[in-house]
């Protein structure tokens, strides 16, 4: 480090004259003609400058005044160093801080200088190492602070250890590892992120290709889609079960098919008239209703099959008294009616309604019933039939999902089935639907009958072929001729005994139904002129005169029509 010390104050310099008694650097002013020219270690080339600057400055002995005059003694010669008379005060002795054996050769404060050993000018300048910090901390006093005080602690005169250093190095570590586990947790919740997201997406896409799969996404649900493959009509899976309600109170029967496609994963219901005309064993046309009545289940599901190109795996009578413990079991239903049902206990008529017309109403055993077999005054057959369809979807909206739990409902009906339908097939069976009416999964539908009792064209497709998978079989007019009979003679076994004369004159019988009141005479009825001769001959097949036969209208799917009146005597065999 250079001796010359820049304090900061222009071009003002300032050097070092040696320690006090307290170890602090003295320092002192080179005047103004030296600044650009002093080098303390070149005292040759300003010989003569130093004694005289030294003696009029009054800061006492200076030594590097003195090495510019001659050469400066050494410590090892053991001569006193020459002492200077400031002109002040007399020189005594001082206190010699550097422990050389003289007498003190200097005042440090500017007092008068003493006569002792001084040491030489190489000795006394120190290594000051330049500090870093602001320049304040390190300026030397301005000409007029002469007397200021410095401190050692303002400089460094060699660089010690730190001893925080292991602290730093602690503080370091830890916030690198800090910043470290920071990084590390950030990665983590990154690649919990992304897990998550892989994860949904393979839900998602496994959902969607379920939904696609089983036939349940919108637009893709179409009859017979699944697996990205069409199935036709006729190759898909069905079950069906019909069913039929018997009205032990006010008589009369309803009858509907329940149907579980397991290729679509659809239900439904399909509501049949008790006019469908069916053919028998023996070839003879009959409707729905007589069928139920006189052939029992076994004979009806075969001209049902037969009629409907279906394959009915069994039979399930239900009379209203077991419909409604089955209603109570399931925990009542709710439904939306379209009419106000009377109590029929009620003692006077429409006295109290058992039955309120509303959206969400909820039935008991008892109204359900009610409800499904009420038929207005006026109204058609299929109107009650509708009815009975609704009960049956709420009664498998509240059926148990669970085939062993369905199964129990059933066995607790105690009721007698076809032999061909147990409880478990049963139970199983309804609890299949039972979760499709959950799922929104089901519809009803009424079979469309034409007056005559056969199905169209249009039925065949819309109903039969879709949702049965069958193909219309209604019976063909043939070489038969058919004839409808009405039953106006106030007997009612009379339509029976016509229609097993008929039958077996070889006609094809059409039940007529019973008229709302009676008439004195019979008429045969023919509605074209090529169908007389057939009138007149049925007329004479059921003992009726030929003055019974004449134009009129015929029945829908008829060739003849007969009105029976009183006149009309069945034959004794």
């Amino acid at each position: 480090m250079n001796d010359r010390y820049d304090a900061g104050y222009g071009n003002d310099q300032y050097v070092l004259v040696g320690y006090d008694e307290y170890g602090q650097p003295v320092y002192r002013q080179i005047p103004a003609q030296q600044q650009q020219t002093y080098d303390p270690y070149a005292g040759q080339q300003r010989q003569g400058q130093g004694q005289g600057q030294g003696q009029g400055q009054g800061y006492g002995y200076d030594p590097y005044a003195g090495a510019a005059q001659q050469a400066a003694p050494s410590y090892d010669t053991g001569q006193q160093p020459p002492v200077y008379d400031t002109g002040q005060q007399p020189a005594t002795p001082a206190y010699d801080p550097y422990g050389t054996g003289g007498h003190a050769a200097y005042d440090p404060y500017g007092q008068a200088a003493t006569s002792g050993r001084q040491p030489r000018v190489a000795e006394q300048t120190a290594h000051i190492p330049q500090q870093a910090g602001p320049a304040d901390q390190f300026a030397a006093p301005r000409p007029d602070d002469d007397e200021r005080d410095y401190h050692t602690g303002q400089f460094a005169f060699v660089e010690q250890p730190d001893g925080d250093s292991e602290d730093v190095i602690d503080w370091l570590n830890f916030t690198e590892n800090r910043t470290e586990r920071r990084e590390e947790a950030k990665r983590r919740a990154r690649s919990r992120v992304i897990a998550m997201v892989v994860v949904l997406a393979l839900v998602a896409v496994g959902g969607v290709g379920y939904l696609w799969y089983a036939g349940k996404l919108p637009g893709l649900h179409s009859s017979g889609t699944k697996a990205g493959t069409t199935t036709s009509a006729a190759a898909q899976k069905r079950d069906v079960i019909v069913v039929h309600l018997h009205n032990t109170g006010g008589g009369g029967t309803s009858t509907v098919l329940l149907v579980d496609n397991t290729t679509t994963k659809q239900g439904s219901t399909v509501l049949l008239p008790n006019s469908l005309a069916l053919t028998d064993d023996d070839g003879t046309t009959t409707t729905l209703a007589k069928s139920v009545d006189d052939d029992g289940s076994s004979g009806t599901r075969d001209q049902l099959d037969t009629v409907l190109g279906t394959s009915i795996e069994g039979t399930w009578r239900l009379d209203t008294p077991y419909l409604q413990n089955l209603v109570e079991l399931v925990g009542n239903i709710d439904i939306d009616t379209n009419a106000d049902v009377p109590d029929p206990d009620a003692k006077k008529k429409g006295e109290e309604l058992l039955v309120h017309q509303g959206k969400d109403q909820t039935l008991g055993g008892k109204a359900a019933v009610a409800y499904a077999t009420y038929r207005a005054p006026g109204e058609a057959q299929n109107a009650q039939l509708e009815r009975f369809g609704q009960v049956m979807q709420g009664v498998l909206r509240k059926m148990s999902s669970d085939a062993s739990a369905a199964t129990t409902t059933v066995q607790t009906l105690a009721q007698i089935l076809d032999p061909s339908l147990t409880d478990s097939d049963l139970g199983t069976f309804l609890a299949k639907l039972a979760d499709l009416a959950k799922d929104g999964d089901y519809k009803t539908a009424l079979l469309p009958v034409q007056s005559d009792g056969t199905l169209s064209a249009e039925t065949s497709s819309s109903v039969v072929k879709d949702i049965l998978g069958g193909t219309a079989k209604s019976p063909s007019a043939g070489s038969a001729v058919r004839v409808s009979v009405q039953n106006a003679t106030g007997v009612k076994d009379d339509t029976e005994k016509a229609r097993v004369v008929l039958v077996n004159g070889g006609y094809t019988f059409l039940e007529g139904g019973t008229a709302s009141g009676t008439q004195a005479r019979s008429k045969v009825l023919y509605s074209d002129a090529a169908d007389k001769q057939n009138a007149t001959e049925v007329a004479k097949t059921l003992g009726l005169g030929t003055g019974a036969v004449q134009k009129g209208t015929v029945g829908s799917g008829a060739d003849v029509s007969v009105v029976l009146g009183q006149d009309y005597k069945p034959s004794s065999s």
